[in-house]
């Protein structure tokens, strides 16, 4: 299981990987609201005053924790680049299919 705020992180690593990997060709898309859906395990450590932890559940992962319960959340993520100057620039993407995208 990995932290809720370091999945997001990391696919906030993707899209920049995608925006600056990607060919400049003709055909490319404006990236839009980005939607994810994780199961996710609920733990406080501390007792009443401790800390909250998200932790994503990987695919296929059987339940390991015995005293929290799984729950499914959905985010929309609306991605933006900003450049220095403070404006907002559309975020173009392209490229290859990878192995495995849908």
């Amino acid at each position: 299981m990995i932290e809720l705020a370091e999945m997001i992180s990391e696919l906030g690593q993707e899209l920049n990987d995608a925006l600056t990997r990607g060919p400049s060709g003709v055909v490319r898309f404006e990236l839009g609201p980005v939607e994810v859906e994780a199961d996710v395990v609920v733990s406080r450590k501390g007792g009443a005053n401790g800390k909250v932890r998200f932790w994503v559940v990987e695919a296929g992962a059987e339940g390991g924790v015995e005293s929290s319960r799984t729950h499914r959340i959905r985010l929309t993520l609306h991605p933006e680049l900003v450049a220095p100057d403070g404006t907002h620039v559309k975020v173009l993407i392209s490229g290859e299919e990878e192995e495995g995208e849908r």
